[in-house]
């Protein structure tokens, strides 16, 4: 089956790219193949980017791609058209319309993660697209494929595929689910200092030797994998230990030597929102938890107007990216063909994943983000 059928229709896949979270990060060791060993509790973000991908018009000899929001290269080195080359690769063989190759794509992306911020953007766009190119040329791969071809993109791919709370080790291949926090979706306030930091510079900066003075992070993780594998966690409790969070990401030292004023920009952020804050991967991002999506909203306000005010100093070129969001509840996409739909005439149509595309969040108004200044994407 392809996108084109006889009445002329094109199915549209769009695919939900989550932003993610860290609650640890703990560097455990080197590997022989030269990445760092890791042991990192991660979770999906109600904030994220929105892939619509479709078969090209006809002629079109190569994939396109469209973004919209923040700025971002399309170039072909960009994540979502080196996913769907990848993924045209793994599956040309053995498509339905095998031994032509799968057809070019046109996908836009909405873009609304923070780039190099230590949220996973690119990673998570990679995943949509190999998820969406699938859906689009109606084909499949099976898990050792597809954990095979995630891998090969990127150490933070496989964890978008598995769609929840998990644990990830190895350099990030190895992808354990773990249940969902129970309660009330717990909120997070997300600042992103303009300045982006490239993930293998910070670790070559921890492996020179930038290191916190309170190496706990691997404790704090492990302890925290178990009690979540036990099903015992729940948003209330997690919110309480935001300050031992803290302390479990053992990049924030390295993150901090590379970015001129970022230690007092999150000293500085403490004192504003008079909590413990944490950082997201190798950063720049800082996040910390609230109960309810309303206090972490009214948080943003408040850290907003202290951008405005300099009572939070600037680090990098302008005002930072704040935005409330939730911890996302782990969902099964639905498949790209409705249920009993087999004949008949086949009307243009979205295909989705589960998620609201127009707000890139589950539906509901509990996942709505609160955006900052100049993040509110273009939809014309």
């Amino acid at each position: 089956m392809t996108t084109e059928r006889a009445s002329g229709a094109r199915i549209h896949v769009v695919r939900f790219a989550p932003a993610k979270l860290n609650l640890t990060l703990a560097v455990v060791g080197r590997r022989e193949d030269g990445y760092h060993a890791l042991h990192s509790i991660m979770v999906p973000l109600s904030l994220g980017d929105a892939l619509t991908a479709s078969a090209s018009p006809p002629g079109a000899v190569r994939d396109s791609l469209r973004v919209t929001g923040l700025a971002l290269s399309s170039a072909p080195d960009n994540l979502v058209l080196r996913a769907i080359a990848a993924a045209r690769e793994v599956v040309a063989a053995t498509w339905p319309g095998a031994p032509a190759d799968p057809p070019p794509l046109a996908a836009r992306l909405a873009k609304r993660i923070p780039v190099a911020a230590g949220l996973g953007g690119g990673s998570s766009d990679a995943a949509a697209a190999i998820q969406a190119a699938l859906a689009v040329w109606s084909t499949t791969l099976d898990p050792d494929a597809m954990a095979s071809l995630a891998a090969s993109l990127g150490s933070d791919v496989p964890f978008f595929l598995a769609g929840g709370v998990a644990l990830i080790t190895g350099r990030g291949e190895r992808v354990e689910a773990l249940p969902d926090i129970h309660g009330e979706p717990l909120a997070v306030l997300l600042v992103t200092p303009q300045v982006a930091v490239a993930t293998a510079t910070v670790f070559g900066a921890y492996a020179a030797g930038a290191r916190g003075s309170d190496e706990r992070a691997a404790e704090i993780s492990e302890h925290l994998a178990a009690e979540m594998r036990a099903g015992g966690l729940t948003s209330a409790a997690l919110v309480v230990r935001t300050a031992e969070l803290a302390g479990a990401n053992d990049l924030r030292a390295a993150a901090a030597s590379l970015v001129p004023g970022l230690a007092g920009f999150l000293t500085a952020l403490e004192k504003l929102v008079d909590r413990p804050v944490c950082q997201s991967g190798s950063g720049p991002t800082l996040w910390t938890l609230y109960p309810t999506l309303a206090e972490a909203r009214k948080a943003a306000r408040f850290v907003r107007l202290g951008a405005v005010n300099g009572t939070l100093p600037l680090v990098g070129t302008g005002e930072p990216f704040i935005a409330a969001t939730t911890i996302a509840a782990r969902h099964a996409p639905p498949s790209a063909e409705p249920p009993g739909r087999t004949t008949g005439t086949i009307r243009p149509r979205t295909v989705h994943n589960g998620f609201d595309a127009g707000g890139h969040g589950p539906a509901g108004p509990a996942a709505e983000p609160t955006e900052s200044k100049g993040d509110r994407l273009d939809e014309s």
